[in-house]
């Protein structure tokens, strides 16, 4: 069954892509050089919108980003009013999404367990012998 999206969901994907195309070609602040937009969340009256965003630059530029985002969300919000024809502009919110960092610290977690359990599983297949006690020491015999 094929999955259906409402319309809040349309919307906020919407407004992720204006939002992204504006602040890649419109805002002239330095401090939103490199900011990759994740996701928008859209609450059901369209009034705010929690926008979620990432860096190349890490975690340390992320105050100056987000003062440089909230700047400038008077003039992305009156852009989206040209853009997009809803009732309601939100009002946006600056979210740092720490999903991809998560992400690559559960990779590297799963990598480290892959490699430790190949060197272990060789340890094992290195031994040519297998330690089996004799019959008669065997309690269960």
């Amino acid at each position: 069954m094929a999955k259906t999206f409402s319309r809040g969901d349309r919307v906020a994907e919407q407004i992720r892509r204006e939002l992204a195309e504006l602040i890649r070609m419109e805002v002239k602040d330095p401090r939103v050089g490199f900011v990759t937009l994740t996701s928008v969340e859209v609450s059901p009256d369209y009034s705010h919108a929690k926008v979620f965003f990432t860096t190349m630059e890490g975690e340390r530029a992320v105050p100056e980003l987000a003062q440089g985002l909230r700047r400038a969300s008077g003039f992305l919000r009156r852009e989206l009013g040209r853009r997009i024809r809803i009732h309601t502009i939100p009002d946006l919110h600056w979210v740092y999404d720490r999903s991809v960092e998560r992400g690559a610290q559960l990779s590297a977690l799963i990598d480290a367990a892959v490699r430790s359990d190949a060197a272990h599983s060789a340890d094992i297949s290195g031994d040519d012998e297998i330690d089996v006690p004799p019959a008669d020491e065997n309690p269960s015999a």
